[in-house]
């Protein structure tokens, strides 16, 4: 496999845009105008290109916000180290492979890095200062908490989580967080608010790819997400000591703060609303009722000329991550609780799994599809299983849809099952519910394949070849505009 090319997200940004499209746009607006030109890129483009906004309304030149830096697969290859020649379930298999046989590697501490070229403590402390985006119409506020990590350390001192929460702005020195329940850097939270305490932070914003994408992916619980990205980059991950708090910094990060969360008892504040990835307003104090915890910033650091990330949710028909680790990594898990002969796997939301595989005997189908539901990878957030043949790409959205159409007989190839893991920010959860905090929901299994019983005898398709398209397109690409990848 190829080694990674860059350092830090500006040198990912440089890789980036020798393989596919980007575009730096001058004098958007932070207030509401960044969202809807970022979500009407993600809907409308295929494979949408990477946004880099300078120049944003009241602020000065290289105070930047990026966008979209994952919403083209070629991107995500750059990001990983791997080939962007690659095809699209090619690469979530050789994604899958690094992530498995990465060997952590802990973090090494540096005394010196660009992140500290500006330090700003106490009463100077002021967030403000950065382009905060207001993304959505009906947001409740300015957000500058979506491409970020969380760090915090277990009251125990057994290891360091990392995690990927939303974070409103809500004064110069307080930030709004919402962490959904079960989530590692909440339960870590809730051992220091148990005792009265506030729990130490450190919020890093404008990350190297690798540390964002370990950041939101499910790690077991007691393991360091920044070790599992050394592995993955093949060498140490730089930090530096919180000058604070003690806790490790990625030293490749743009912006940095140090602070704490103090027990909701003590201080919280009503969080948002605030789209998600759901497409709705949800989580929050909209979704709970109560309000949200908050971290009180004690000091800032930022690189000169820094960027912000840009990684707020949109609707599901809005592509803002093209190639997401977590669908090889329930491939991997897939193999792992033996099941045979699974050929592709692809998430085209967290509510939308597809596994193929070539059936090799009668419950093969149920087999899988059961399993995807039990897997860590997959067990949160769902609604749909789908599991299709092997002739059948699963990051094909088309080709899926067809089997379904297809190959299922609505009443003896579905399967629902109830009780499963769920979230407040689910929009069809009942309201009694929600207010029992009773965060589970039901899920459906579509066995879209052929029956095995008499797959033989089941209609041929019509379809070219993929041998005889790729033939086609290789011909004729010089009369027809065929996209590429």
């Amino acid at each position: 496999m190829e080694t990674l090319a860059y350092n830090d997200l500006r040198g990912f940004i440089e890789e980036a845009k020798k393989v596919s499209d980007w575009r730096e746009i001058d004098g958007a607006d932070w207030d509401g105008e960044i969202g809807a030109l970022v979500e009407t890129a993600a809907e409308l483009v295929p494979q949408p290109p990477m946004l880099i906004f300078n120049r944003i309304k009241g602020y000065p030149a290289g105070f930047r916000v990026l966008s979209l830096p994952y919403a083209a697969y070629k991107r995500v290859a750059v990001a990983f180290g791997l080939s962007p020649e690659k095809s699209k379930l090619e690469l979530v298999r050789l994604l899958a492979k690094k992530m498995k046989s990465a060997k952590p590697i802990p973090p090494q501490v540096v005394k010196n890095s660009p992140l500290m070229e500006n330090v700003i403590e106490g009463d100077k402390v002021d967030l403000f200062k950065f382009p905060a985006v207001r993304f959505h119409e009906q947001d409740g506020g300015r957000y500058i908490g979506t491409g970020d990590c969380l760090i915090n350390a277990d009251l125990e001192g057994k290891f360091i989580n990392v995690g990927t929460y939303r974070m409103q702005l809500h004064d110069r020195n307080l930030l709004g967080l919402w962490m959904s329940p079960g989530q590692h850097g909440r339960l870590i939270c809730m051992k220091y608010w148990e005792q009265g305490k506030s729990c130490p932070v450190v919020v890093n914003f404008g990350l190297h790819p690798v540390v964002f994408s370990i950041s939101h992916t499910k790690i077991a619980w007691g393991r360091s997400e920044l070790d599992q990205v050394g592995g993955i980059i093949g060498r140490p991950l730089e930090i530096l000591r919180g000058p604070l708090t003690g806790l490790p910094i990625p030293a490749s990060s743009e912006i940095a703060i140090e602070g704490e969360v103090p027990p909701p008892s003590v201080e919280s504040r009503p969080e948002g609303p605030f789209g998600e990835w759901p497409g709705y307003y949800s989580g929050g104090t909209l979704g709970t009722g109560e309000p949200q915890p908050v971290i009180r910033v004690k000091a800032i650091y930022h690189r000169n000329d820094p960027i912000l990330e840009d990684e707020a949710p949109l609707w599901p028909g809005a592509v803002k991550i093209d190639l997401n680790p977590t669908a090889g990594i329930l491939w991997d898990q897939l193999e792992s609780a033996g099941i045979q002969d699974v050929v592709g796997v692809y998430n085209h939301t967290p509510y939308l799994c597809v596994v193929a595989i070539k059936q090799r005997y009668s419950g093969h189908a149920k087999q899988a599809g059961l399993a995807a539901l039990s897997c860590s990878a997959s067990a949160r957030n769902g609604r749909y299983v789908v599991v299709v043949d092997e002739d059948i790409d699963p990051t094909n959205m088309k080709e899926v849809l067809w089997a379904m159409m297809t190959r299922v007989d609505p009443a003896t190839n579905i399967d629902l099952i109830d009780k499963c893991w769920s979230t407040p920010l689910d929009p069809r959860m009942p309201p009694d519910k929600r207010a029992a905090k009773d965060h589970t929901n039901s899920r459906a299994v579509f066995y879209a394949v052929r029956p095995f019983e008499w797959r033989d005898k089941f209609p041929k398709t019509s379809r070219t070849s993929r041998e005889m398209r790729e033939q086609i397109v290789k011909k004729f690409g010089d009369v027809i505009p065929f996209p590429k990848g």
